[in-house]
């Protein structure tokens, strides 16, 4: 509904970008991955062999609905792209799981378990960043 202009300096800041786009992920209504599957994916992650979760991960990114596959598609795909600059800017898979997977992928209802479902929401993104091709390819 707002017009931005993405000349004004503020736009200038990358932190100031970065933290737009993850208070959009953040606001939406229900999580890019939507709850849902938030315990299927977790269960994705806790699997042992690496192959395997692999190909459980991709089975559930592609019962996502649409609009949901599509924008992680692209999501993940950018978010690619700047950890293969790391060297740069110090974003490293484990950086950005760290980061956004919080935002996008979290419990309906928070529990106990808040710092174990932390680390699988980080974990889920950074395989998922680091595995780029098998998932979506």
């Amino acid at each position: 509904e707002e017009k931005l202009n993405l000349d004004d300096s503020q736009w200038e800041d990358i932190h100031v970008v970065t933290g737009a786009l993850k208070m959009f992920f953040r606001e939406l209504p229900e999580p890019l991955f939507p709850y849902c599957f938030f315990e299927q994916f977790v269960e994705a992650i806790k699997i042992q062999d690496h192959a395997t979760r692999i190909k459980s991960i991709r089975s559930l990114v592609k019962k996502l609905p649409k609009p949901n596959y599509d924008t992680m598609k692209i999501l993940f795909e950018h978010l690619q792209k700047i950890a293969a600059k790391e060297s740069v800017n110090l974003m490293s898979t484990q950086s950005l799981g760290i980061v956004f997977g919080p935002t996008l992928l979290r419990p309906e209802k928070e529990t106990g378990n808040m710092a174990v479902h932390m680390l699988y929401q980080n974990q889920i993104v950074e395989l998922m960043l680091s595995e780029y091709s098998k998932i979506f390819g």
